[in-house]
């Protein structure tokens, strides 16, 4: 791998043209990924591509007019310790605002890598051809934040970010806390009722992990068949039903945990304690995300859970 110290003129101009070619491509992704969520955002990238294609052309017109009509493929995965560009799918799977800010940092890492480039150069033309990349960077970085400010005002950004809460809610929050609220509810009956039944904590924690796991595919399989979330916009049915399962077999296997330990009422006291957590964490999730009022939403699960749990422990002291 070279060092970029070690490129001429021509090279870096080539290098340039390169990365003008893969940030347009990667603006383009993004407007077209975000086009039906986040419209106005969408129509940011389609101008920043724009942008990065005028500068691809202003710079194969300089490479052209100074060394010919051949231009070597050099890429920023070629030089060391050059900026990388994550891939655009990686990006657009961590939410609208990480997308937002890998735009700006690219271009303030792509301005600021020319930039010092120049300053390490010894040579006239070459400290020129750097600080001119560096300075159409910043431009570039000018025109979008203009972009910004004339498509994408307080309001609409505002209305984006809330349609993005909404949809995080429905598709992740809603089947987890479905999930957790049953796996930790409804398996407090049998884990308790087997501990009670034969005061042996081995025994209640096979109970809790059966009862945990089967609920979690139970709870699962109910979910991503329950809608194909196209008219509920409730998302992709296999990712909710993942989530549903997986915190369906977490809020079972918390309280279940505990009975490994050998010592029954030792065990009986940590598995409570777990309860007690559960529970505040359900009436916590309810509360911030679901607008449930924090006492309400305490009153309604711990006395569900307390219900269940009595009823475990009637059966299996019975």
């Amino acid at each position: 791998m070279r060092k970029f110290s070690s490129l001429s003129d021509q090279e870096i101009l080539a290098l340039a043209i390169s990365n003008e070619e893969e940030d347009g491509r990667i603006y383009s992704d993004f407007a077209y990924t975000l086009r039906e969520k986040y419209p106005d955002t969408s129509k940011i990238f389609t101008d920043m591509s724009m942008e990065e294609d005028e500068h691809r052309r202003d710079l194969i017109d300089l490479y052209v007019s100074r060394f010919g009509p051949h231009i070597p493929l050099i890429r920023r995965t070629d030089i060391a310790d050059f900026m990388v560009r994550k891939p655009a799918w990686q990006v657009q799977t961590q939410g609208i605002e990480a997308v937002r800010a890998h735009a700006r940092q690219m271009e303030m890492d792509a301005a600021r890598f020319y930039r010092q480039a120049a300053l390490r150069t010894t040579d006239a033309a070459t400290r020129r051809l750097l600080g001119d990349l560096a300075h159409a960077e910043d431009q570039h970085e000018q025109a979008a934040n203009a972009i910004t400010l004339d498509r994408l005002p307080t309001s609409k950004r505002e209305s984006e970010d809330e349609d993005a809460r909404r949809r995080f809610v429905l598709q992740i929050i809603q089947p987890g806390l479905v999930g957790l609220m049953d796996g930790s509810v409804s398996t407090l009956a049998p884990v308790f009722a087997a501990a009670f039944a034969t005061h042996q904590p081995w025994n209640a924690f096979l109970v809790g992990m059966a009862a945990s796991v089967g609920a979690g595919i139970s709870m699962g399989f109910a979910e991503a068949l329950s809608d194909d979330g196209k008219l509920s916009g409730r998302g992709a049915p296999l990712l909710r039903g993942l989530v549903c399962g997986l915190m369906t077999t977490a809020g079972g296997i918390g309280h279940t945990l505990p009975f490994l330990i050998d010592d029954f009422s030792a065990a009986m006291i940590a598995a409570i304690i777990v309860v007690v957590i559960e529970l505040f964490a359900i009436s916590w999730i309810r509360w911030r995300y679901q607008d449930t009022p924090f006492g309400s939403a305490i009153v309604q699960i711990v006395i569900g859970g307390l219900l269940v749990f009595v009823a475990g422990v009637l059966i299996g002291s019975s």
